[in-house]
């Protein structure tokens, strides 16, 4: 059985920008696309400059792709694979988000 757990409230997301939880002892970050009116989840570790800031990344699109651009190299990394647009070898870890009442639910099977 899945198991949700809520990290935030939506009302709590500033639009096209990321918050990063703690969740089960690893940095989500969270990002609300008002584009698409979508959530997306991902490891806040950025695999290239090696740092937990993904969060802090700026959020836009390339082509149909929703991205999140890393605020060190400027890397673009798409938001619901996790996959790297100009580095194919390199992937955020992405996590299914939901949102029930208000509540910004992450499941926890996938943590």
């Amino acid at each position: 059985m899945e198991q949700w757990q809520s990290v935030c409230r939506k009302d709590d997301l500033v639009k096209n920008t990321g918050v990063c939880a703690l969740v089960a002892g690893q940095q989500v970050a969270i990002f609300y696309s008002e584009r698409n009116d979508a959530l997306y989840a991902v490891g806040n570790y950025d695999p290239i400059g090696g740092a937990n800031v993904i969060s802090r990344g700026m959020i836009g699109s390339l082509g149909e792709e929703v991205v999140v651009a890393s605020p060190l190299y400027k890397q673009h990394f798409n938001l619901t694979t996790g996959q790297c647009l100009e580095d194919p070898e390199m992937a955020l870890s992405t996590y299914p988000v939901r949102c029930i009442d208000g509540d910004v639910q992450l499941s926890m099977n996938d943590v």
